[in-house]
């Protein structure tokens, strides 16, 4: 069963119950899904859902990826597929694919999510693709594995990097949080 607007919209409002201060940066979500926009599918402009990872390893660091078409190291994660059945499955499908870590290894840290990014993402031309948002709803994962096979047509390099290093100072807050 694919990812609905009401699995999105109770995933939002549990996020929005655990973070109020979040409420006016994800209005532009809410607003989306009330005029009806189908948010799962990434033709949806200005904006749609992604999923996304906080994988932390053994070690406390987190894993990042250097993503081909951004040129940019990000955290795991990407679109949504008809064949998802929630945002949670959807993190780890796109975990698994982009960095070979298998989902034996890779544990869930519940199904509340720990941070919700909206973002830019540039016009890509050669996928006749305009300038957008992505609504990246995170979640966060453990491992005790290391880095796989990298799906090489899309991420060229992955690394451990300590929470430090994350520049979003609420993500870092919550990552911090969570490990204790």
């Amino acid at each position: 069963m694919a990812i609905t607007a009401d699995h999105i919209r109770t995933t939002l409002t549990g996020y929005l119950d655990q973070y109020p201060d979040d409420r006016p940066e994800l209005e532009v979500i809410r607003s989306l899904l009330g005029d009806g926009h189908d948010l799962t599918s990434r033709k949806t402009l200005p904006g749609h859902v992604t999923a996304g990872v906080i994988l932390v390893g053994p070690d406390s660091r987190v894993l990042h990826i250097h993503h081909n078409a951004t040129g940019k190291w990000l955290l795991p994660g990407g679109h949504l597929e008809p064949s998802d059945n929630s945002l949670l499955q959807a993190a780890g499908r796109e975990l698994t694919e982009e960095t070979g870590i298998p989902p034996y290894v890779i544990t869930s840290h519940g199904e509340i999510l720990l941070h919700i990014d909206v973002h830019p993402i540039d016009a890509n031309p050669a996928k006749d693709e305009p300038a957008h948002q992505h609504f990246d709803f995170r979640f966060l994962f453990r491992t005790t594995a290391g880095i796989g096979e990298l799906q090489t047509d899309e991420v060229s390099d992955a690394a451990w990097r300590d929470i430090g290093e994350i520049t979003d100072p609420q993500l870092r807050h919550r990552i911090a949080a969570a490990l204790r």
